[in-house]
């Protein structure tokens, strides 16, 4: 039985349309704000949610991400506090959810227990940025087991071997690094996105959605070509954190979801 993702993307698959997916740094500006930012987004047109867990070293985030964890982190937001809101949505909303997280505050959780708890909150998979795809096989089939949907993440640098390893245990989607290095706003899609796509295509029939550096209607225009899905993160972040203390923020982002998911009916680059 697919997972929400599995069945989000097979219905926009059949429909020959693209997903926008939105990430957000849960507990920034506040645990009890995060599910009305995450209903803005959906009202926007975001298909699939990333629910961030604010981490002290997020070595794969920029400097918005970062300072959106330090907040939430000051807001007293934990793993937990996740899962909590995780339920918050859930009882308003069939919008698939994706733990975005790093793996010390799952190991201190507990891979089992986290698991089971996740899947009882509603989220429908897990994404472990810096689990080693080479030693995920324990933790995936712990995951696997709650029927939660494992994303991993593909790189340009990525060998085949690596991406083979990537097709194997990733289930739901594949997320594809469109750029070596960090997160953060750009000015333009990576050239380097084109062979990932290319690349990945040749090992799997998974849906693909292209992140890192997308933040604009022609950039989502520019990775719909290429992929199944496009993700957009510190763009969001950063919009939170410009209109944090503003009553208009949820209208704010949900005008700018629109303007993004729009990207998808531009002409498509030649």
């Amino acid at each position: 039985m697919p997972t929400r993702i599995g069945r989000l993307f097979d219905g926009l698959r059949a429909a020959n349309r693209k997903a926008l997916i939105g990430y957000l740094t849960a507990g920034d500006p506040s645990l009890e704000r995060t599910p009305a930012l995450v209903a803005a987004l959906v009202g926007g047109g975001v298909d699939l949610v990333e629910l961030g867990v604010p981490f002290s070293d997020p070595i794969a985030d920029g400097p918005v991400i970062q300072r959106a964890s330090e907040r939430a982190l000051r807001a007293g937001a934990s793993l937990r506090c996740v899962l909590e809101i995780a339920r918050q949505i859930r009882r308003a909303s069939e919008v698939p959810l994706l733990l975005f997280t790093y793996l010390n505050p799952v190991l201190r959780y507990g891979v089992a227990a986290l698991a089971k708890d996740a899947a009882a909150a509603g989220i429908d998979g897990v994404l472990l940025t810096d689990l080693s795809v080479e030693e995920a096989a324990p933790h995936v089939a712990l995951l696997h087991a709650q029927k939660l949907d494992t994303v991993f993440l593909a790189a340009p640098t990525s060998t085949e071997a690596r991406l083979r390893l990537i097709a194997q245990y990733s289930s739901g989607f594949a997320y594809l690094v469109s750029r070596t290095g960090v997160t953060g706003e750009r000015d333009s899609l990576a050239a380097s996105a084109a062979p990932l796509v290319q690349a990945m295509r040749r090992v799997t029939d998974l849906p693909l959605a292209v992140g890192f550096g997308i933040s604009r209607p022609e950039h989502v225009a520019a990775a719909g070509a290429l992929a199944d899905g496009v993700v957009v993160g510190s763009a969001i972040v950063h919009l939170i954190e410009q209109y944090a203390a503003d009553p208009d923020l949820e209208a704010r982002l949900e005008d700018f979801a629109r303007a993004l998911k729009r990207g998808f009916d531009m002409p498509r680059p030649s």
